[in-house]
């Protein structure tokens, strides 16, 4: 599983908690049913926002649950529980919108050899699945009435936008081809909801949405691209990394005003999701809590209590260790971005084990970098979901 809002149980509270799994695994199932086993790879947890964005503007179809809902049999992430889950348009338009971004996501890494895609025969076996997914997100999309030709034109623009940029280059030209996908993909949840009236600030949602997930990815991969010789936005645009928490941080204010302008039956989910995890998503990018405007330094090495003159003033305490910083010997491991393939194989794994909703940490099949279980338990002291997202259904919080 993958993307960027990963809200924690604790803050959605059980209510919230049963709707977010309900959706996530409707997405799931969606996928499996549509296009087989192995389409459920591709589940994530920024898709699953089209069908919470779909329902709450639908509503409860009375006091015993919501509109589009199935019990679902026993599933292993669920242990071998049966749940109500999400059916219906919003979660095959997620399923399709996940399935063309899958696409060309793996076309990207063919093109950029990564790992084993390097590989002649893997690449084209790699290809065909990227062709398989794409079209068969473009059928599922379709049956919704959505035209996932957006999609693919986009990011077929894409390849030639990142081409084109150098240093001077805006990033925001860059996150276009994004926001452009997104946008339409979340206006189309009010056609599918009948609130044509919603489609122009869901698509203002959906257009800032992208350029928050191109911001945010650009970040957290710059380390690691600079080190693959990869291509990353920020550092082919020279974009420094507090004009990125700008850019995020006013992305954010657009989200919450947007939301306001937006007419919902029970939008408690989506609010807190967009208005307060999203933030939080931003901040774990960044690593900080504080504000975006924030002078450079705040995104600079941590602080430490040794002079200058120290081996440790550099943050590691092992500093003066003769092993290099690893005082047990050797080298220090320094894991590196996993190949599609071999992502693929430990996502499956983490799938079956149950690890991606119960573990308290787990390494990230392709990124590597340390994730939450979606079920796991938090430290409640720093829960800080606003009372409003529980108890009523004003929008005065955006403003925190």
């Amino acid at each position: 599983m993958f993307g960027m809002v990963r809200p924690c149980g604790h803050r959605l509270g059980e209510s919230l908690k049963s709707q977010w799994m309900a959706h996530l695994c409707g997405l799931c199932l969606a996928l499996r049913g549509d296009h087989g086993q192995f389409a459920r790879v591709v589940t994530n947890y920024d898709g699953l926002l089209l069908s919470v964005l779909t329902e709450a503007q639908t509503g409860r179809a009375d006091g015993e649950g919501h509109a589009g809902r199935r019990t679902a049999g026993p599933c292993p992430l669920r242990g071998m529980r049966t749940a109500s889950v999400a059916q219906g348009e919003g979660a095959r338009l997620a399923a399709a919108v996940s399935l063309v971004l899958a696409s060309a996501k793996v076309r990207d890494h063919v093109a950029d050899g990564d790992g084993l895609l390097a590989r002649g025969p893997v690449a084209l076996a790699a290809r065909r699945v990227a062709g398989s997914w794409g079209r068969a997100g473009a059928r599922t999309g379709s049956a919704v009435g959505f035209d996932a030709g957006v999609l693919v034109e986009a990011v077929e623009r894409q390849f030639g936008v990142e081409a084109l940029a150098g240093p001077g280059t805006p990033v925001l030209t860059v996150t276009e081809p994004t926001e452009t996908a997104t946008a339409a993909a979340f206006a189309h949840t009010a056609i599918l909801a009948g609130r044509p009236g919603n489609v122009v600030p869901l698509a203002e949602i959906g257009r800032l949405f992208g350029r928050l997930a191109h911001l945010l990815d650009a970040v957290e991969d710059r380390e690691s691209d600079a080190v693959n010789g990869a291509w990353n936005p920020l550092t082919a645009t020279g974009t420094p990394l507090t004009e990125a928490r700008r850019l995020a941080d006013d992305a954010l204010h657009g989200i919450r005003l947007a939301l306001r302008e937006t007419e919902f039956t029970d939008g408690r989910l989506a609010h807190l999701l967009l208005a307060h995890e999203l933030g939080r998503s931003v901040d774990r990018a960044f690593g900080t809590q504080s504000c975006g405007h924030a002078p450079e330094a705040a995104f600079g090495p941590p602080q430490t209590p040794y002079p200058p003159g120290d081996p440790r003033h550099d943050g590691n305490p092992y500093g003066g260790s003769p092993h290099g910083g690893n005082p047990f010997g050797g080298e220090p491991p320094r894991p590196g971005r996993r190949g599609f393939w071999a992502g693929c194989a430990v996502a499956l794994g983490l799938c079956c084990t149950c690890k991606v909703c119960c573990a308290d940490e787990y390494e990230g099949p392709w990124s590597r970098r340390r994730r939450e279980g979606c079920c796991s338990k938090c430290d409640c002291g720093c829960c800080e979901a606003c009372e409003c997202c529980e108890c009523c259904e004003c929008l005065s919080c955006c403003d925190c």
